[in-house]
């Protein structure tokens, strides 16, 4: 049970840092859209691709996989369980909605500001507070 635990709190983490990261690309990219590089998009759409695609699907289906592994097979349960359960849902809608700005942005069809991506990349942070202190005090 300790292998399945450490490599789902490293894929938890490899996930955590792309999902962080992919909307500050966003950023830049919606910078580099505003200055009329053309070739610096160009470039943030592989990037950010390559992220994606590599390295926080991948991380976020083993976490997940892993998670529940734990879960049902190790028989891991309480109250705060479900609700850790319910924030990792949606943590897994932010990951959608991720993939959906990617591809927005692959065919040039972006419509929100710097200012949007930088809201929203905020919105991980909350839910991994919250997912943090449960399992750590497992209060209910």
């Amino acid at each position: 049970m300790l292998w399945v635990k450490s490599f789902h709190i490293v894929f938890v983490i490899t996930w955590m840092a792309a999902i962080f990261y992919l909307p500050r690309l966003y950023v830049y990219h919606v910078q580099a859209l505003r200055e009329g590089d053309t070739r610096g998009s160009e470039r943030f759409k592989v990037m950010e691709r390559k992220l994606y695609v590599g390295i926080m699907t991948p991380s976020a289906v083993l976490a997940v996989a892993l998670g529940l592994w734990l879960w049902l097979g190790f028989g891991i349960g309480g109250h705060w369980m479900h609700v850790k359960f319910a924030l990792v849902l949606l943590l897994l809608a932010y990951h959608g909605l991720c993939w959906w700005h990617l591809r927005a942005f692959r065919c040039d069809g972006n419509r929100h500001s710097e200012r949007y991506f930088r809201i929203i990349n905020e919105l991980p942070v909350v839910l991994l507070f919250g997912i943090v202190l449960l399992v750590v005090l497992k209060p209910f």
